[in-house]
């Protein structure tokens, strides 16, 4: 549907531009109005289709788990229109899915796993619920924030994006939210996973606050925009040089970027364990960005634990699918968060993770 949409708009848009080619200044102020409508019509599409896709979740999970969305806030924004305007200088309030087991003991405590959705201007979708389903078997308990720039929830919080910023201490807010306000949390079995953009902020969560988190999986993870803006589109780089967003390109300010990127700040790892995934025939993170990681871990001298698989159907998304190799590659990570968070049902299987997500074995 979004798709659909987005095509249509950028249709009437440019008719709208050959129209505006020789009328007079009211005629064309009158259709920058109007292109701005539209634009502002994209965000009230995108709110519609959140609030579709947040009812599937009920009936895709909500058998196991219990299904809520919090308001929070985290840090300020880092880039004010105006600093002097009543309201700035607030914090940024966001809201954040919670999934709680719904088998699990209210007088005992759980293991918690923050799970930050990727993409640029992306949202959490039931794209994730049979890795949710997954989690939920095992007894974890989830939350997954809907930090700064996230799509669904209107122009403002659109353009409040901080890419590789503050977005970060969205993120650790929604963790830090889970252990003050839910008894049944144990504060020392935090795990932090993600995937793309997701796994980004995975990575600089435990180089920022290693002291929060026990264990960290990222898969395919945004690891160099510098590198990045080499070989992505246009249209990608121009996400990031907005005049909300960073506002520079990363020609005209190379040292951002790289305070952004995960590959530029290993440094900063204190050797919270670490799993990180990667897939040769990505076609979103190219493999070069992950082995820039990975290389640069190394040369820290760094211990952490990491695969890059060779050619798996499936691309950027070859884990996340529902597919044997998929399955097989999750089953890997649970073992792995299961060593430093040790849930009280664990997935060993793929027949386990199969019952848990797919509700056969």
């Amino acid at each position: 549907m979004k798709i659909n949409n987005k095509f249509l708009l950028f249709i009437l848009f440019l008719s709208l531009s050959i129209f505006a080619q020789g009328q007079s200044d009211e005629q064309t102020e009158l259709l920058k109005k109007l292109s701005n409508q539209i634009k502002n019509l994209n965000h009230r599409l995108d709110v519609l289709e959140k609030i579709t896709d947040d009812a599937l979740w009920y009936n895709k999970v909500g058998d196991v788990a219990f299904v809520d969305k919090v308001y929070i806030y985290g840090p300020p924004k880092w880039k004010e229109k105006n600093p002097t305007a009543q309201g700035a200088g607030n914090p940024v309030k966001f809201w954040t899915y919670t999934f709680i087991p719904k088998n699990i003991d209210p007088s005992k405590k759980y293991p918690l796993i923050v799970l930050p959705h990727g993409g640029v201007h992306g949202d959490f979708t039931t794209y994730y619920a049979h890795i949710v389903r997954e989690l939920i078997a095992q007894q974890y308990i989830v939350v997954a924030p809907e930090y700064r720039g996230s799509t669904g929830y209107g122009k403002g919080h659109y353009e409040k994006i901080d890419y590789g910023g503050l977005e970060i201490e969205d993120v650790n807010s929604s963790c830090g939210f889970m252990v003050e306000n839910y008894e049944i949390v144990d504060k020392n079995r935090v795990g932090i996973i993600g995937w793309s953009h997701g796994g980004l902020l995975a990575l600089m969560n435990i180089f920022d606050h290693p002291e929060n988190y026990k264990v960290a999986f990222a898969g395919v993870p945004v690891s160099d925009l510098v590198a990045r803006m080499g070989y992505q589109t246009q249209g990608y780089r121009n996400l990031y040089s907005a005049d909300y967003h960073i506002g520079k390109t990363a020609y005209d300010d190379v040292k951002e970027y790289r305070r952004r990127s995960p590959a530029w700040n290993t440094h900063k790892y204190k050797g919270t364990p670490l799993l990180i995934h990667t897939n040769t025939i990505d076609d979103d993170v190219n493999v070069l960005e992950v082995e820039h990681l990975i290389k640069s871990l190394k040369a820290e001298g760094k211990k952490f634990e990491y695969e890059i698989y060779q050619a798996v159907p499936g691309g950027h998304s070859f884990d996340r699918m529902d597919t044997k190799h998929a399955r097989e590659a999750r089953v890997k990570i649970y073992k792995f968060l299961d060593q430093y968070l040790n849930p009280p049902k664990k997935i060993k299987t793929v027949r386990d993770l199969e019952k848990a997500a797919y509700k056969f074995n």
